[in-house]
């Protein structure tokens, strides 16, 4: 690899973690279109349901989650009680009682709520969904809140897969991004889950943050490594402060550049697989044995706002204030502002902020993007045939992509593109050259690499 390239192509562009792109969704879908969407589902259709929980204990000043800042209890307690009265509100909606194989708690931080009130969620999923027996129930951990009576608890409810934020573990990254974490409090933390039978651990790792080196973010590989987690996920920070204001508290002098971030991704991702992990897709790392190795190896690896998943439903159901999910007919996110999306709770209103309605064309390019995203390969006629689209349906991107053969970012064979190892880092760009609605969202992303 070379960072010439990484110069040359510092662009902005989506995760493309949905698309269109969350940029794009807009008022025109509400509540009721979601009820629509919803009672139009057949029961058949498998689940996943996400659960977002709104709140911390301090701001970390890298983040960029919904979230709030809370010093006591009861604001936490009576935001689940509204989000119990969505599960309600949403289960009345759907034509019988459907099966989630996977769930899901983000934030925020999850690590807020107390085991009592684990129980309370688990208890009203149970009534309301049949959760299969082999759904993974996964939830993001803070390892500076968590204790191991509440690892104890999430063990208690079901949870059998644990993701800790670590970012970094040097202290001066970790002070000048207010998180203060150090190894041996999540060595601590995974040794509880592991004794309390929650063995898949996963663990989200950051470079291009302040203060970060090559040299450092190698260290901060070996360590995660040494506790021996089941995937890594190995993300760029995401310098945002006209949408994150808390981020201007971040030095952008202390920041890497643009050739020092490609060089951080490119040392951490081959560190990585010395120690034996898999690359999946863009910015994922898993062992052999893992579901997601798996789920790449078998042609199924999927994304969604949570990132890469070896989840296979159709249907994703987000629960609490600001959180998105998917149904066949489009995306829907909930209102963020607690205050009204409590109202529209409590007045038996689905609280939806925002949406979008997919047209064929979107599903057909969204699919082509999940596949480069995933697979780092697409065949494009054999996707546009599978939609009933024309073959020469992506001629115009097809041209468009010459300059990244050139560059040795992708291979070009007929109806074929497939992104080159030196080419990984920029999956993100092949992806975007599929993208019709990106004109109108530039600006609003973060860094390619």
């Amino acid at each position: 690899m070379t960072t010439d390239l990484s110069t040359k192509y510092d662009l902005k562009v989506p995760r493309y973690t949905s698309y269109p792109t969350a940029p794009h969704f807009h008022d025109g879908v509400d509540g009721t279109t979601y009820g629509d969407w919803l009672s139009a589902l057949d029961p058949a259709t498998g689940l996943s349901l996400y659960f977002h929980i709104p709140f911390c204990d301090s701001m970390c000043w890298f983040c960029g989650c919904y979230t709030k800042i809370v010093k006591q209890y009861k604001p936490v307690s009576d935001y689940l009680d509204v989000v119990l009265k969505e599960i309600d509100l949403v289960a009345a909606h759907l034509p019988g009682r459907f099966t989630a194989h996977h769930l899901h708690w983000g934030g925020g931080s999850p690590t807020m709520l107390t085991g009592d009130d684990w129980m309370r969620i688990l208890d009203r999923i149970r009534a309301r969904f049949d959760i299969a027996p082999t759904a993974e129930v996964a939830v993001e951990l803070d390892p500076r809140t968590a204790t191991e009576d509440y690892v104890k608890a999430l063990s208690a409810a079901g949870v059998n897969r644990a993701s800790i934020g670590v970012q970094d573990f040097h202290p001066e990254v970790q002070a000048a991004i207010n998180r203060i974490q150090p190894y041996d409090m999540t060595a601590q933390v995974v040794g509880w889950l592991r004794a309390h039978g929650i063995d898949h651990v996963n663990m989200d790792l950051l470079y291009g943050l302040p203060h970060q080196t090559t040299e450092r973010v190698i260290d901060m590989v070996d360590q995660a490594v040494s506790l021996k987690p089941a995937r890594v996920a190995l993300f760029g920070y995401a310098h945002v402060p006209w949408m994150k204001s808390h981020q201007k508290l971040i030095n952008e002098a202390d920041l890497p550049g643009v050739r020092a971030r490609f060089d951080q991704f490119a040392a951490a991702s081959a560190r990585l697989v010395d120690h034996g992990y898999l690359r999946v897709g863009l910015d994922h790392y898993a062992l052999p044995d893992d579901g997601l190795a798996d789920a790449l190896a078998k042609g199924v690896l999927h994304r969604n706002f949570q990132g890469y998943t070896a989840d296979t439903a159709p249907v994703m159901l987000g629960f609490g204030a600001s959180s998105i999910g998917q149904v066949p007919q489009g995306y829907i996110q909930n209102l963020s502002p607690l205050k009204t999306y409590r109202e529209h709770v409590e007045a038996g209103k689905l609280p939806i902020a925002r949406g979008f309605a997919l047209r064929p064309e979107d599903v057909l390019r969204g699919a082509v993007i999940e596949r480069v995203m995933c697979d780092l390969a697409v065949d494009l006629a054999a996707i546009a045939e599978a939609h009933g689209a024309a073959p020469d349906t992506f001629t115009a991107e097809l041209e468009a992509l010459k300059p990244l053969a050139e560059d040795g970012i992708v291979t070009l064979d007929g109806p074929r593109v497939t992104v080159t190892e030196t080419g990984r880092p920029f999956v993100r760009l092949v992806a975007a050259t599929f993208d019709t609605y990106l004109a109108s969202g530039q600006g609003r992303h973060s860094q390619a690499v």
